[in-house]
């Protein structure tokens, strides 16, 4: 059996994907669109003129290779450049289409935003173009976009209108869409903060050959404490990719099971579509046979082995906390009480300590310092439990926005630390 085999039918792939841009605030009603090519060469697109947040499977046409259609509806107006793509570009089966706010900002622009932030989004992005507009739906802009995704462009900026992403299949096409996104947004909150730091060859080097070595073991029945754990962090991990706290390539949330294993997300599969089969058991050097662990496994290990008192742990990429690990702007959480109580002190990691030595990184954070700042990599978040941590990790992503909303109306005051000694002995915090 082959694995790699995509069962889901055109149709429905396009209806689910664009219901998640829709519902991520990545498109519009009227914006955007996305069309598969299959192995017969007809071209799968969404309709014109049908409301983005209400497709049916129903409402997805097909253009068949002989240029007849078979649909509901008229194919999408920008049907034209899809042709014009997978013309230019025979390794593309999948295109994506929209127009998120972030990068819509960078086409009005005229430029392109640097994906070297971090290491997924300039390996997941691919080679990054610019298209000279052209009025929509023209031959013109079909003609001037496939010229760019031609020289071998993955990810296009349109001049004055959005972004074009291609793929070897739609869910790769949605998390380059979705990582090229998230860069362009962590770009515009940064340069509200200052100078902004970018990645260099050999950093993105160190990441990109970083890995985990762990002997595959068949693990006894699940206790009903794994079981629960299992649902939890499903929950949890959908939740966060929902409220934009996670994306779908990059992070990990992780839950302690007992002393001496844990249970932590897998790698290289799509975070929201998690199921409980998903996780990964991870027992001293085991991790379960037939799956990969995140490929943090090991750095999660080393903050369980140091702090006992830590039951769950997430690595998250939150756009404005982790505006603040792509500059020197220091990340001050003294702003409001809740802030305060529930992150205490945010320290700062240096880039590459999480690929570098796990247990150094263990030390960046404790009971009396849960949360620490991963240098062009997000955040680190750790807790009592599942629900605590990933209330953490709110709060965190909250406080960084509130700064830095705040930094664009005057200057930001931070309570004094007669405030703070009244906090630490309100609550009993160390």
């Amino acid at each position: 059996m082959n694995p790699l085999r995509n069962l889901v039918h055109p149709r429905d792939e396009i209806m689910r994907t664009m219901d998640r841009i829709y519902r991520y605030r990545m498109t519009t009603t009227s914006g955007g669109n996305l069309s598969i090519r299959d192995d017969e060469g007809n071209i799968w697109i969404s309709p014109a003129r049908v409301d983005k947040g209400a497709l049916t499977r129903k409402d997805i046409v097909c253009v068949r290779a002989d240029g007849s259609v078979d649909g509901l509806h008229p194919p999408s107006s920008e049907f034209p450049f899809h042709k014009a793509i997978y013309k230019a570009r025979p390794d593309i089966r999948a295109i994506v289409h929209a127009h998120p706010v972030a990068l819509v900002a960078f086409s009005i622009c005229r430029q392109t935003p640097n994906t070297r932030l971090f290491h997924q989004a300039h390996s997941v992005c691919g080679k990054l173009g610019f298209a000279p507009y052209a009025c929509p739906g023209s031959e013109a802009l079909g003609a001037s976009i496939a010229a760019t995704f031609a020289e071998g462009c993955d990810s296009v900026i349109l001049e004055n209108h959005g972004v074009v992403v291609g793929g070897q299949s739609l869910a790769s096409a949605f998390e380059r869409f979705e990582a090229f996104e998230f860069a362009g947004k962590t770009l515009v909150k940064a340069s509200q903060l200052g100078g902004v730091r970018f990645l260099e060859d050999k950093h993105l080097q160190q990441a990109a050959n970083r890995g985990v070595d762990f002997q595959s073991y068949d693990p006894p029945a699940a206790s009903a404490n794994e079981q629960e754990l299992r649902r939890q962090l499903c929950e949890f991990v959908r939740r966060g990719c929902r409220q934009r706290l996670l994306i779908s390539t990059e992070g990990s949330f992780s839950a302690r099971v007992d002393a001496d294993s844990f249970l932590i997300t897998p790698t290289q599969k799509d975070r929201e579509l998690l199921d409980i089969d998903d996780l990964v058991l991870v027992n001293g050097d085991n991790r379960e046979y037939g799956k990969l662990a995140s490929r943090a496994a090991r750095a999660h290990q080393a903050i369980y082995k140091k702090h006992p008192a830590v039951q769950a742990i997430v690595f998250a990429h939150p756009v404005n906390a982790t505006a603040f690990s792509v500059t020197d702007s220091t990340f001050d959480v003294r702003t409001i009480p809740e802030s305060y109580v529930f992150l205490r002190d945010v320290k700062r990691v240096p880039y590459g300590t999480q690929y570098r030595d796990e247990n150094e990184l263990a030390t960046y954070v404790s009971e009396s310092s849960p949360a620490a700042m991963l240098e062009n990599d997000g955040v680190i978040v750790t807790g009592r439990s599942v629900l605590d941590t990933f209330d953490r990790l709110e709060v965190l992503e909250s406080t960084a926005e509130a700064v830095i909303n705040a930094k664009s109306i005057g200057e930001v005051a931070t309570m004094p630390d007669t405030v703070i000694d009244e906090l630490k002995s309100a609550f009993n915090l160390n």
